[in-house]
């Protein structure tokens, strides 16, 4: 018996092994990994001394994908916490627009009846959550983004590209807003019922008595219509942003440019799409925030009752949240990958063999 259950046993591990080693080659032969390498070079994961050529790790190795779940982490913790005070105000306004009228009364009701420090309400499950939801999105989508491209080939990457960018954030984010709806129904609990409670520690046992485990996740179908648009709209249109900058604004290409302004051409980038996300996911946000102030509501409901108009509300400051936002965590998540020197490809090229095709030279 203890025979037949070792065989197994090395007969799994050695499958997984395997499987493994696919995988790694998969993403060597990647379209979107460091072009200055030879696909059939063989290429080190720990780089010994530094060079200005030389990269921490390998491009698709598991190095590089929990750095960048580590980047997103910092990206969307830090900058969501940050905004705290105007999501805070964006998310009354919402909820109750006859009190809140617009972004300026909403900030002068909110400090007279709660002072300077209540604009910082609900800013735990905000770092924790945005924390999690960090991780999944910009991690799962390299991980998502090498796997697709495989599939497709190096040539109808390039070609179909802003639908490759498409399809690998609407994944990441699918499995990142898992991990977000718990904390974002306690955060938005806290934010427009006074008096509900004032600490992560108080809301989070007092909607498990309310409404149990399905009150953590009764946002999430709605989180999901106003993540994912938005996240797919953040992905595709900063890539293809940068590849525009790159191409017609910036005059020298990207290897030949600092680090420091590669950077800003990052945050040019990411305020650009940003603006456009805000858009896309607004009614979706606005059903979202007065789903989990009404107790029992469902997202049918929410959406009649606040109207076409009433979706709309609250845009402005959304898209100046948003825009900021959106900049600063492409920023910090490039300057993350710029600090552990990961590999950072420039925009897309044409390959070689699809030129040849175009130009008859089969």
């Amino acid at each position: 018996l203890h025979f037949v259950v070792l065989s197994i046993y090395f007969s799994i591990h050695h499958q997984k092994q395997v499987k493994m080693a696919s995988l790694w080659d998969l993403s060597k032969r990647n379209p979107f990994s460091y072009p200055l390498q030879s696909k059939t070079q063989e290429r080190k994961i720990a780089c010994a001394s530094p060079t200005p050529e030389e990269h921490s790790c390998e491009f698709g190795s598991a190095k590089y994908y929990a750095i960048c779940g580590f980047g997103g982490i910092l990206s969307c913790g830090l900058t969501h916490t940050a905004v705290v005070p105007l999501d805070l105000v964006k998310c009354r306004i919402q909820v109750d627009p006859a009190k809140y009228k617009n972004i300026f009364n909403g900030f002068r009701v909110t400090v007279r009846e709660d002072g300077f420090r209540g604009l910082a309400k609900g800013w735990a499950p905000t770092f924790i959550g945005y924390s999690m939801q960090g991780l999944c999105k910009f991690g799962f989508y390299e991980v998502f983004k090498v796997m697709y491209s495989n599939m497709l080939g190096e040539e109808y990457s390039y070609l179909y590209r802003t639908s490759l960018y498409l399809a690998a954030s609407a994944s990441a984010e699918f499995f990142a807003d898992i991990a977000l709806a718990p904390m974002e129904a306690v955060k938005v609990r806290i934010q427009t019922q006074p008096g509900w409670a004032n600490t992560l520690r108080e809301g989070v046992p007092k909607l498990m008595q309310a409404e149990g485990i399905k009150g953590f996740y009764k946002g999430l179908p709605p989180l999901w219509l106003r993540q994912i648009p938005y996240t797919m709209m953040k992905f595709a249109a900063f890539e293809r942003t940068v590849e525009f900058l790159y191409k017609h604004v910036v005059p020298v290409p990207k290897s030949e440019l600092s680090k420091p302004k590669q950077l800003v051409v990052t945050f040019a980038g990411g305020y650009i799409a940003g603006v456009f996300c805000a858009v896309v996911s607004h009614p979706a946000d606005t059903v979202v925030s007065k789903l989990n102030s009404d107790v029992g509501s469902t997202p049918v409901q929410a959406a009649k009752e606040l109207g076409m108009k009433g979706l709309w509300k609250g845009l402005g400051p959304r898209i100046i949240m948003i825009g900021t936002l959106t900049a600063l965590q492409w920023f910090i998540y490039d300057s993350v990958k710029v600090l552990f020197r990961l590999p950072r490809p420039p925009p897309p090229e044409m390959p070689e063999s699809l030129k040849r095709k175009r130009a008859g030279q089969v």
